[in-house]
């Protein structure tokens, strides 16, 4: 399946039918009257979040979602069928915007949570509702309120509870797969991953989410390289893991692209809780290890972790530093890896 965090959709509510104008016809009743029934009302557009969904790739093939209009009233004050309601079945972690693309209309971040983003047409009212003591054949009924139609943005942010950061090769995607289930691509080369990617991960009898969004380089908030379009996916986490390639040139250089862009990007990304982690260790001997996380510690002015997602050296101290990080309402209890007994009456 592909992944698709951004779509472009246009919705319109159902009208409201129009009242009837109609007399009672019965044979023994001299004066019969208004007996117009009322209109229906028109269907609403419903955002709803399900769960098993971590795409919008569905709004890729169908981008207009139309509501029924509400049925005219008819005679015996009959109201008309309102009009059949049409709902969006969106991921969790969904934000539906305004035309603009700024304006947060709903912020979507729960199974089940629904929101009525266009509201249809009440129906028109009867010449029943018309009749009075001066006016007992009145011969005019309202028409529905017309539907409501909008052009609407849906953009995915992943709900995870840590994201990964770092330049392209920086080794993010090797942890996420030496860590979880997760089997996203891994080359050597810059821009293997193309697209984020989730992956639980446990420690110490707790499990929690981390995310892996491409790499950045210099200039992603001005468009280079991929950009900075998936850093909204680590919006939504508690802590950030920033990866350093330890076989890199300038480690402290590297340190300052990924935090220019964080600082450039519209959000506060740059103030959330860091853990910085020097990898691919297993490539350095012990003076260059201490060199460059000396020279790191002294820029960032806080401790640097050493780890390797190859040889996996390090790797548990830096999901204890993560987890140290992350409320504990967002953990979760790891599944127990032992094969349940079978029951026995």
């Amino acid at each position: 399946m592909k992944f698709l965090d951004l779509a472009k959709v246009y919705i319109r509510s159902g009208a409201g039918g129009g009242g009837a104008v109609s007399f009672r016809r019965e044979k023994y009743i001299e004066y019969g009257g208004p007996d117009g029934g009322d209109g229906g009302r028109g269907g609403d557009v419903i955002v709803e979040t399900v769960d098993g969904l971590n795409t919008l790739i569905d709004f890729r093939y169908q981008q207009h979602f139309f509501a029924k209009n509400g049925q005219a009233g008819m005679g015996r004050q009959r109201t008309g069928k309102d009009g059949t309601d049409i709902v969006l079945k969106v991921p969790v972690g969904t934000e539906v915007l305004d035309e603009d693309e700024e304006t947060v209309l709903a912020d979507m971040t729960e199974v089940g949570q629904t929101f009525v983003i266009a509201q249809g047409g009440n129906g028109g009212w009867g010449n029943l509702h018309f009749k009075s003591a001066t006016n007992q054949a009145p011969r005019r009924a309202n028409p529905g309120q017309p539907g409501v139609e909008r052009t609407i943005w849906l953009r995915l942010k992943l709900i995870a509870d840590a994201g990964l950061l770092g330049l392209p090769n920086a080794g993010k995607s090797t942890f996420l797969a030496a860590t979880s289930n997760a089997r996203p691509k891994i080359a050597d080369y810059p821009f293997t991953t193309l697209h984020p990617n989730l992956g639980v991960v446990g420690v110490d009898n707790t499990e929690f989410v981390i995310a892996d969004i491409p790499g950045l380089i210099a200039g992603a908030s001005e468009g280079k390289g991929i950009g900075d379009r998936f850093l909204g996916h680590v919006e939504r986490c508690a802590v950030l893991l920033h990866l350093i390639d330890g076989t890199s040139d300038d480690v402290v250089a590297d340190y300052h692209t990924i935090i220019g862009e964080l600082e450039n990007y519209e959000s506060d990304l740059a103030g959330k809780p860091r853990v910085t982690a020097l990898n691919k260790i297993d490539a350095l001997d012990d003076d260059e290890r201490a060199e460059k996380k000396s020279a790191l510690e002294k820029v960032i002015g806080g401790p640097v972790m050493l780890m390797s997602g190859v040889s996996r050296d390090g790797v548990q101290e830096v999901l204890r530093a993560l987890r140290a990080q992350i409320d504990d309402d967002r953990l979760r209890e790891a599944k127990s890896k032992e094969t349940p007994e079978p029951w026995h009456p």
